[in-house]
């Protein structure tokens, strides 16, 4: 696929009820493998910055989720729950052994429920700026907010969605790197590029705002269950590297610094000036970070 190819990852599907787009950027063949996963309304995409790097001691997949990428819903739920399910399958049928996953926003509330309840498929976890129950007391962006509260009413959800889509492609890219990023500046025009032309290749699918909503909805539902998602978290055996940009929008670093205390024997790392979407603002900061916390907890080596 011309989105990928430049940036150094082959792309593939797989039929997991329907095709599930994942891609390959490579690594050592005896280097452990190391599965990423997407946020709401992201791709493969978000990582291709990220993705090399790791490539170097790891064997390094990136997957489309349900209804995001290139991964068409085909008739499929979009929700969180069917999304674990659907990583769940794509770790036992595709990749074949235990791997260290790493989530951003939705991907990290994915990952963290498959670790937590399908343990046997993951070394290691990595949460990039993962949805998180809200800390009492914070207030969260105005935008953020607005927007998901359009999305959460029926009818007025799917219109805003509408007139945002009408919008050209590169200016609904960079609106959104506005949102996810402190500083949009440091994104590459070429990675902008594959967004733009991902989003023309998109834009032939049918339903996608349907699943984009429903994913959405999910989303805040899932988060918003404190107790449901704590409970998670406490199952959880395997090492964890919690990491937060101070200047996320989408989830305040309140939300990080609480879970971070609450679990003291995870590994947290605080982003100064630094968004949503780490991995794609200081790729490099956050593979060398990724790759030291791998060799201290032994995780530098193949499962298999």
């Amino acid at each position: 696929m011309t989105t990928v190819a430049h940036f150094g990852g082959t792309s593939h599907h797989a039929d997991l009820d329907g095709p599930v787009h994942w891609v390959d950027f490579g690594g050592p063949e005896d280097g452990p493998r190391v599965v990423l996963v997407h946020g709401l309304g992201g791709s493969h995409l978000n990582w291709v910055l990220l993705a090399p790097l790791l490539a170097r001691k790891a064997r390094v997949t990136a997957v489309d989720l349900a209804g995001h990428g290139l991964t068409n819903p085909e008739g499929r739920e979009t929700t969180v729950q069917a999304n674990t399910k659907l990583l769940g399958r794509f770790l036992r049928e595709v990749v074949g052994e235990p791997v260290v996953l790493v989530g951003n926003s939705m991907g990290g509330l994915i990952s963290l429920f498959q670790t937590a309840y399908d343990p046997e498929l993951v070394r290691g976890l990595v949460l990039v700026d993962p949805a998180l129950p809200m800390v009492l007391g914070t207030r969260p962006d105005p935008t953020m907010l607005g927007t998901f509260f359009l999305y959460s009413v029926p009818g007025l959800g799917e219109r805003f969605l509408a007139r945002s889509r009408a919008v050209p492609a590169r200016r609904q890219v960079d609106r959104l790197l506005e949102l996810v990023c402190a500083d949009p500046s440091g994104i590459p025009e070429e990675l902008k590029n594959a967004s733009v032309h991902l989003i023309g290749e998109r834009a032939k699918v049918e339903g996608l705002d349907k699943a984009f909503i429903a994913a959405a909805r999910s989303v805040v539902f899932t988060s918003s269950r404190r107790g449901a998602y704590h409970a998670a978290m406490g199952k959880i055996r395997v090492p964890v590297f919690l990491m937060s940009g101070d200047k996320d929008r989408l989830v305040n670093v309140a939300a990080a610094r609480y879970v971070a205390r609450m679990y003291p024997h995870w590994r947290y790392d605080e982003f100064a000036n630094v968004g949503h979407v780490p991995q794609m603002e200081i790729p490099e900061v956050v593979s060398e970070r990724v790759l030291a916390w791998m060799d201290a907890n032994r995780l530098s080596t193949s499962a298999s």
